[in-house]
């Protein structure tokens, strides 16, 4: 038996969106709560403002993510639809068209083919989708599972910065939160390049550096405003 090489793509569809709903829910709501601190809010507002901030984006990365994955699971069944009529409707040119694909893959003619006729009748509708569209009927586009993932995901990364407001004391809340958020951002960014089987290096910098610019901006403007109306 030959052993698994342990390719990373077929983890990329559910690790964006944990990925990303992580990310967000991290920078989103510790750029919310620095820019409320900055306006000299109490622990009590912050605190609401947080938690408002992890229920809507939890939900609207939810509602985001069905919307995407659902798009993307419609023309899925669109396709096989419409690979099953050609199947049954002109299999002659579903054969040759199979040949193709092989042939510019570096088949030769007469071993395209063979290779065509053998899978078509072993499975014609899962080579013609494998193999011309790119789609597996094992693994098609699940838009519950990226909703519920995308939310969870979001939850947990506002849960960093949200618990840190409610523990620091007033004097150390910005720097707890904007240090925690980071060091939050740091593991998000190792752990998903690990499970991409990708280096962490960029990943990680990029995380901060978005990060960094996303919550100074919401400070600035919660200091600006805090100003204004002193």
């Amino acid at each position: 038996m030959l052993a698994s090489e342990g390719h990373s793509g077929h983890r990329i569809g559910w690790l964006r969106a944990m990925v990303l709903g992580a990310n967000d829910g991290i920078i989103s709501t510790a750029a919310l709560l620095l820019g409320v601190s900055a306006a000299d809010a109490t622990r009590d507002a912050l605190l609401t403002a947080g938690l408002a901030g992890l229920v809507a984006g939890a939900v609207s990365m939810a509602i985001g993510e069905y919307v995407s994955v659902s798009s993307q699971r419609d023309s899925e069944h669109s396709d096989i639809a419409r690979e099953m009529w050609e199947l049954a409707h002109q299999p002659d040119l579903e054969l040759e068209e199979l040949t193709a694909n092989y042939q510019a893959k570096g088949l030769s003619r007469e071993l395209a083919i063979e290779v065509a006729v053998q899978l078509t009748e072993h499975d014609a509708l899962g080579s013609h989708l494998r193999d011309e569209l790119g789609i597996s009927r094992d693994d098609l586009a699940r838009p519950f599972l990226a909703a519920w993932s995308s939310a969870l995901a979001f939850s947990v990364g506002a849960s960093v910065p949200l618990i840190t407001t409610s523990l620091a004391s007033a004097s150390m809340r910005v720097p707890a939160i904007g240090v925690l958020s980071a060091m939050a951002l740091i593991v998000l960014g190792y752990v998903g390049a690990r499970a991409a089987g990708a280096p962490a290096l960029r990943p990680i910098r990029r995380v901060l550096i978005g990060g960094a610019l996303a919550m100074g901006a919401t400070s600035l403007v919660g200091w600006l405003f805090g100003a204004a109306i002193s």
